[in-house]
Order: C-alpha cells, then sequence, then structure tokens
C-alpha cells in the first residue's frame, strides 16, 4: 500500500525491518553516508581451481566496480593466479559455501596492473519501482535486482516511497533525494513503468549529490548503470575517454533480432547508451557512447559469438548478429 512519506517516517520501525540489504553490510544508523560490501567474499561450489578463477572474476567486478574487469586482459594474472589470494574458506549467512581472498593482496594486484579499486564503503542506494508491482511480481523483480546488485557490488534496498506531493504532482530531484535520505539512503533509484515494454525496458532516473541520469532498459540494467555512474573515474591506464562510435549491426532481420542486439549493445563492458540513428532492411546503425570510442567498442565485443566484427569504416564500425 502506498504512503506519503511523512506517514512512512512514522511508521520507520516496522518499514526498516523491510529494508534488507543486497549483500551482507556493515550496521550502519540511519543517515549513514555508506555501506560497507564484503567484496572478497565470494560464493564457491567447488574449491577447484575453475571454480576458483571464476569467484576471483566476480570479486575483481566488485572490487573495481566495473563490469570489463572480469575479462579485463591487465586482470588476466590474477585470475590464472587465485588460489595464491585465497585467505580462507567460510560459510555465508544462508548457509553457502564461500572463498575470501586476501583484500589488500588482492587491491596491491589491482593497483599494479594500471586499475583503480572502488572503496568498498559504496553509495547506499533505495531503489523504487513506479507503478508498485502485484506481491508475486514484485518478488521477482526484487530478487532479480538484488542478484544484479551483488554481482556488480553495490548495496541497495527495494522499498515503497511515494513520488508524488500531497496534491498528486511529482516531486522534483531535490524532494526525491531528500526522502530517500530520511531512510539513510545516498543514492535513489526508480524504475517507471510495468516491465510491459519490449525486453521488459523501464525508464531509470538515478538521483544522487550533484547526479541527475536517466537512461532505459530491463531490471538488470537499472543496477549496471546505477553503478557506472556511482563509481570514480578510473585513473592510469584505466582511464579511457568516453567517445561516440557509430556501429552498424547486420543480420538484423525482425523486430525480436532488434531487441536483441539492442540489449547485447547495452550490456557490453564501457557501453554508457547506446540509441538507434537509422534502420535499414537487414541493418541498424546506432550510435554508441563506449569508454575507448570504437576501438574500446570493438575490443570489449572480441569474442562475443552473436556480434561478430566484420569491418571498418571511415563512418563506423560493422558487425554481423548471428542469433
Amino acid at each position: 500500500m502506498r504512503r506519503t512519506v511523512s506517514k512512512s517516517l512514522a511508521a520507520l520501525p516496522r518499514l526498516r525491518a523491510i529494508l534488507l540489504p543486497v549483500l551482507a553490510l556493515s550496521v550502519l544508523p540511519l543517515g549513514a553516508t555508506a555501506r560497507a560490501v564484503r567484496v572478497y567474499e565470494v560464493d564457491v561450489a567447488e574449491r577447484s581451481g575453475s571454480a576458483l578463477q571464476e569467484a576471483m572474476r566476480q570479486a575483481l567486478v566488485r572490487a573495481t566496480g566495473r563490469r570489463e574487469a572480469a575479462d579485463d586482459p591487465a586482470l588476466a594474472g590474477i585470475v590464472a593466479e587465485a588460489q595464491k589470494y585465497v585467505q580462507s574458506y567460510t560459510t555465508g549467512p544462508r548457509g553457502e559455501s564461500q572463498v575470501v581472498f586476501d583484500a589488500e593482496a588482492v587491491q596491491a594486484a589491482i593497483a599494479a596492473a594500471g586499475r583503480s579499486v572502488w572503496d568498498p564503503d559504496r553509495p547506499f542506494t533505495l531503489v523504487v519501482l513506479d507503478p508498485p508491482r502485484p506481491r508475486s511480481a514484485a518478488d521477482a523483480a526484487r530478487a532479480e535486482l538484488e542478484r544484479a546488485a551483488a554481482a556488480r557490488g553495490l548495496p541497495i534496498s527495494l522499498i515503497p516511497l511515494t513520488l508524488t506531493d500531497s496534491a498528486g504532482k511529482p516531486l522534483g530531484s531535490d524532494a526525491l533525494l531528500e526522502a530517500a535520505q530520511r531512510f539513510g539512503g545516498d543514492a535513489l533509484l526508480v524504475g517507471r513503468g510495468d516491465g510491459s515494454a519490449p525486453e521488459g525496458a523501464l525508464q531509470w532516473s538515478l538521483y544522487g549529490r550533484g547526479l541527475s541520469e536517466s537512461w532505459s532498459g530491463p531490471l538488470a540494467a537499472g543496477i549496471d548503470h546505477t553503478v557506472d555512474h556511482l563509481v570514480p573515474p578510473p585513473t592510469g591506464a584505466a582511464a579511457l575517454a568516453e567517445s561516440e562510435a557509430r556501429v552498424q549491426i547486420d543480420g538484423v532481420h525482425t523486430l525480436t533480432d532488434y531487441a536483441t542486439v539492442g540489449r547485447l549493445l547495452q550490456a557490453t563492458p564501457g557501453v554508457r547508451r547506446a540509441n538507434i540513428l537509422a534502420a535499414e532492411p537487414t541493418a541498424v546503425i546506432f550510435t554508441v557512447l563506449v569508454r575507448g570510442g570504437a576501438a574500446g567498442l570493438e575490443q570489449a565485443l572480441a569474442g562475443q559469438t552473436h556480434l561478430v566484427h566484420t569491418g571498418t569504416t571511415a563512418a563506423r564500425t560493422v558487425f554481423r548478429y548471428q542469433p
């Protein structure tokens, strides 16, 4: 049931019980400026080399805050030698087996590779879906959001929060952020829409200190792009500037192909946004804002089975979609 902010605050003790963080967080009072994430404790099914390497990839994504860290050539040596960074094994809060990597050693290795580490005390982000979903759909959305947030190392809570004032007028960005801060949030992520658009796309808005960003995409994209905006810019060799690239995707014959291609581009490491520029009978041209420009996009898509690089012209980079 939707409540006004004032009524919600009056019922704060009960509401706090349902603000369940996605990761194990340090206990901080309302109004705290960050929540600590256990970056280096990763679920692992077994203690084999391949399982530890996959766990290290997950830890590197959390540690840097960057999706591309899992397959970053500069960090490949850390993944290959994952065993030497194991500090211990433990049992997680749900009884799952976890590996604990040596945080200091991993951070030192990341820095030595010329990459940046994101401070483990991270902005606590409150998530609101508007309009509110039925119970079963809300539970499914919560699970998907929590999965994506755990993978990126972002502490979140999905909460009911009224986005209008007493007269039904939409609250401005400052009022929304103020309301989030009353619940202990550092940032507010709002997903508008019921998920019935192609690929379940929502219109996302992120509000934070000196930050107001918007984009569209499914539930996971809400988290991914939030982290992309919140993580500090990389330093040193990792600081590749974002620039626009024109990308032509051939082999696009149906609306399903188009939706899939758009999703693949949006999920590519380093891509901030991908907008359609033109459509041809069997091809689509996108303008893509990506770290490193066209060269960065080509590198990020290397090895992608569904988008194969077929050429580069002065005007655009060309890929072929292979279902």
